[in-house]
């Protein structure tokens, strides 16, 4: 007798056709194909672009512009610039040139920006001399940090700056440099005058060998005034008040000490003491 089992699903085949599975596979690889072709396009693109955009002559440094300077002429900025033109304006890194413009001993400061087309507009800010330092034999531009900026010399003439003595540093050789104590003495005394043109302008010398006070000389007046370390004003025009009455008692004056309030020290030349005076 024939009995007829029932399928097992478990081990039935699964129906796939090979043709349709071949067909999936050979779409999906036409687009990956596709897709790395796009790929390939957009990135040569974006070269085409990087590169026109490089040597686009819009985007190329054609011209300086240069502001706010007066000691150093355009044509000492543009030698500190030297290479910038023909840079490209958008990867031309500003800073670096701004840095070289900061190397000069008479650039304070530096600003550059890019002026499309073509344009980088530069404005310094110069450091000012405040009097002439005598160092080693020669004669240096300070500022009012006392830093040398510059040698002394006949392009300079026309700056009305009083003379420092005392600035070098005890055995001090080499390149010209500064005692940074005496420094501030001076550019505080110099400072404070120039509150007072009238004043400043008469100042001929100033003798800083003493941190602690500072020796005046006015113009025409060889009487050397020890006016200390503040008051640089009261000081300087308690003398200028008092010098003619000075002189009618002491006509020939070596020096004048004015740092003990009301009471004046004046040494007469050729005289070991000083004789004091209301």
């Amino acid at each position: 007798m024939a009995v007829s089992a029932p399928t097992d699903r478990r081990f039935r085949r699964a129906h796939v056709s090979p043709t349709r599975r071949r067909g999936r596979l050979f779409a999906s690889r036409r687009r990956l194909a596709g897709a790395g072709l796009l790929a390939v396009c957009l990135l040569y693109a974006g070269y085409r672009v990087v590169a026109l955009t490089l040597s686009s002559p819009l985007l190329t440094v054609t011209r300086i512009t240069v502001g706010g300077n007066a000691r150093l002429s355009r044509e000492d900025v543009l030698s500190l610039l030297d290479g910038l033109e023909g840079r490209n304006m958008l990867v031309v890194n500003l800073d670096q040139w701004r840095r070289k413009l900061l190397a000069s001993p008479w650039v304070a400061d530096a600003a550059l920006r890019r002026v499309l087309p073509g344009v980088v507009d530069v404005v310094i800010a110069e450091r000012q001399p405040i009097g002439i330092a005598r160092l080693g034999g020669a004669l240096y531009l300070i500022d009012q940090r006392g830093d040398v900026i510059d040698e002394f010399g006949p392009s300079h003439a026309d700056l009305d700056l009083p003379l420092i003595d005392g600035l070098a540093p005890a055995g001090g050789g080499g390149a010209p440099g500064v005692d940074a104590v005496r420094a501030a003495l001076a550019a505080r005394l110099l400072a404070s005058l120039r509150q007072r043109p009238d004043l400043a302008g008469r100042v001929s010398e100033v003798d800083v060998s003493d941190g602690r006070d500072a020796v005046v000389m006015l113009k025409g007046d060889t009487t050397m005034i020890r006016i200390g370390d503040d008051q640089f004003v009261e000081r300087l025009q308690s003398y200028l008040d008092l010098a003619p009455a000075l002189r009618e008692r002491v006509p020939q004056i070596d020096y004048a000490d004015l740092r003990f309030g009301e009471r004046v020290y004046v040494r007469p030349q050729g005289s070991g003491r000083a004789s004091g005076a209301r």
